[in-house]
């Protein structure tokens, strides 16, 4: 491929040649069991073109392809630069890398727009620019780059969709010539900009969620984020003072209660009044949606206030899966043993910190027990897209009915079944651990045998988290290439001081010297700038004692298990002992969560 520095890819351009005409049928990707139509040929002589696309051209549905996705054109002018930018990767950086459908030279993402017609040749085609192209996780293994295909988005280089508008037939040496430009303001580049590196934008988001012409895939993007934001300024209308309760409580009722095993029981939330006053998840999904990895606050009939995860659902009917805790801090016992079909509980926040690893080739989850409710929503995600997933599930036994949501597991691997282990066929790829019969997750052999650009979930009993987060540092893991979920938090632990620095507290406002607090804490300095002394008791956490000081707006939570990170306050000063798994090492110089790390003697936070 003949060097393309010269070309100005800032230039107007109104016409371009198609230099090649590719297509490809399904073939199953090297090194992956996936399929993909991304290794597409030149194609000679007249190929037809119908409102689907190319002739003989084969596409992943759940991607690429359909009306918005029917042909996908690139610059070739852009191979130069990649090969410049990953000199090591510079042989692979060849025409038809991205998978396109027509090649062209001048035409790019910063000289076309939204919404452009176009005729193609003189058979009377004639496309729309629909859509930027989203890369995904296949980019990263055709260019066997980790973590490349942000970069598409970050340079503009992604390529673009055409959605059909008349059929006919195309060739290579067809004239692309620009019929129409219905949104001048919008080009691809700036398109990507919003949707990409500067999505916050009310007033793009707004314009963009506008333009008909989109193709639903980015535009409904745009629609999400613009209802979003309505939320929140109908929030902030209504207002809240300090110290009072940060959440919205929504009724829901237990509308099915299910044993999954003697230990684990299912229930079926459904919300009493279906789309009011929705949580922060789901102004971010919409109120009919799926929710991935998401847990939901529950304050229970005896006032306790617990999170469980999620197994599948919307924000106004989800399915939860608890397991009788041992020993119990109440919440477990509670749902188990009085909680009823018919009751109604009140429901907080619904929210999630594991989302979906779209850079990663093959996923790998390894859970405990209960563990794999963490990760059951988004098992079935990856199922239905066809990625390259496989779990390994440890259970007490199988003989005694110790395998939780055993129904849903077969549907994913399948009918690989869950007595041993499973190809799964396109499913989830199933291995189960009878601990019964004494097998154990070989942790270390899985990191060892982990496939290239792979992802890893963990969730289970704390010795299979330590034990995983050992080996995700020896083998060199980031935080974006594996993800803890614990189930359970050690809260408890020596008594400690915390010397408080809040500002906007009413307790720093105060023109009165020392008081008690409501737990029996002590305050020091008062007056503005001095910090408020309280102390934690061995079986309470920082958390629960600022937000009997401070209230929730000034001690925020969600999953109160050290997963998410909600809870996190700066650290000023002292000894902490951290729990949890939302800080990386270098984060916990300077900050703590509140919802189970712990003081040593006494330390210094700001709020």
């Amino acid at each position: 491929m003949a060097p393309s520095s010269h070309i100005d890819l800032f230039a107007p351009c109104e016409r371009d040649i198609i230099l090649e005409v590719r297509s490809s049928r399904m073939v199953t990707m090297p090194g992956l069991k996936i399929e993909s139509g991304i290794d597409k040929k030149p194609r000679s002589g007249r190929i037809p073109v119908s409102f689907i696309g190319l002739d003989a051209d084969e596409h992943d549905l759940v991607f690429h392809g359909g009306r918005d996705k029917a042909i996908h054109g690139y610059c070739c002018s852009h191979y130069y630069a990649w090969q410049t930018e990953f000199p090591e990767a510079a042989a692979r950086f060849q025409r038809g890398g991205f998978g396109e459908n027509f090649v062209t030279e001048y035409m790019n993402e910063r000289n076309i727009c939204i919404g452009d017609v176009v005729s193609v040749g003189s058979d009377g085609v004639l496309l729309q620019v629909s859509l930027p192209r989203q890369p995904c996780f296949k980019l990263n293994h055709r260019f066997q780059l980790k973590n490349f295909a942000p970069n598409t988005y970050r340079a503009s280089r992604t390529g673009w969709y055409y959605r059909v508008l008349r059929e006919g037939t195309v060739q290579a040496g067809d004239e692309i010539r620009l019929v129409e430009r219905r949104w001048p303001k919008w080009t691809i580049e700036r398109v990507q900009e919003y949707l990409h590196r500067n999505p916050d934008d009310a007033a793009a988001n707004e314009e963009l969620a506008a333009i008909a012409d989109m193709g639903d895939e980015s535009r409904k993007t745009f629609e999400k984020r613009v209802e979003k934001l309505k939320v929140r300024q109908r929030r902030a209308t209504k207002g809240k003072g300090e110290g009072e309760d940060l959440e919205r409580w929504r009724d829901f009722r237990i509308v099915e209660k299910k044993t999954e095993t003697p230990r684990v029981a299912s229930f079926i939330l459904e919300a009493v009044s279906p789309g009011v006053d929705l949580p922060e998840a789901g102004a971010r999904v919409g109120a009919g949606e799926p929710l991935l990895g998401s847990y939901a606050r529950l304050r229970l009939p005896n006032g306790l206030v617990r999170s469980y995860s999620i197994i599948s659902g919307t924000c106004d009917r989800f399915e939860l899966g608890v397991a009788l805790a041992e020993p119990t801090r109440g919440g477990s016992a509670y749902l188990h043993g009085e909680a009823r079909v018919g009751d109604v509980l009140a429901v907080g926040r619904i929210a999630s910190d594991l989302q979906p690893a779209g850079a990663a080739s093959s996923h790998v989850f390894v859970a405990g027990g209960i563990g794999i409710t963490a990760f059951l929503a988004l098992l079935k995600l990856y199922r239905n897209v066809h990625w390259d997933t496989t779990l390994h599930l440890a259970v007490r036994s199988v003989a005694e009915g110790e395998v939780p949501f055993r129904e849903l597991l077969e549907e994913l691997s399948r009918g690989s079944g869950v007595s041993g282990s499973g190809d799964g066929g396109n499913g989830v790829k199933l291995h189960l651990y009878d601990g019964s019969r004494g097998e154990r997750v070989d942790i270390p052999r899985i990191f060892a045998e982990m496939p290239w650009n792979a992802h890893v979930y963990v969730c289970g009993p704390d010795h299979m988290m330590a034990e995983a987060m050992r080996e995700a540092k020896r083998h060199g893991l980031g935080p974006d290439e594996v993800h803890f979920e614990a189930f359970s938090a050690q809260t408890g632990g020596d008594p400690f001081e915390v010397e408080v620095y809040h500002s906007g507290s009413k307790a720093n406002r105060s023109s009165s010297g020392s008081e008690k607090c409501s737990s029996g804490a002590e305050s020091g300095s008062e007056g503005g700038a001095g910090p408020v002394l309280l102390k934690v008791g061995a079986d309470e956490t920082l958390l629960e004692v600022l937000r009997r000081r401070f209230g929730e707006v000034a001690a925020p939570s969600s999953c109160e298990a050290g997963n998410c990170g909600t809870c996190q306050v700066t650290l000023r000063q002292g000894r902490v002992e951290h729990r949890g798994t939302a800080l990386a090492d270098e984060e916990q110089r300077g900050a703590l969560l509140s919802c189970v790390s712990r003081g040593v003697g006494r330390i210094t936070v700001e709020i």
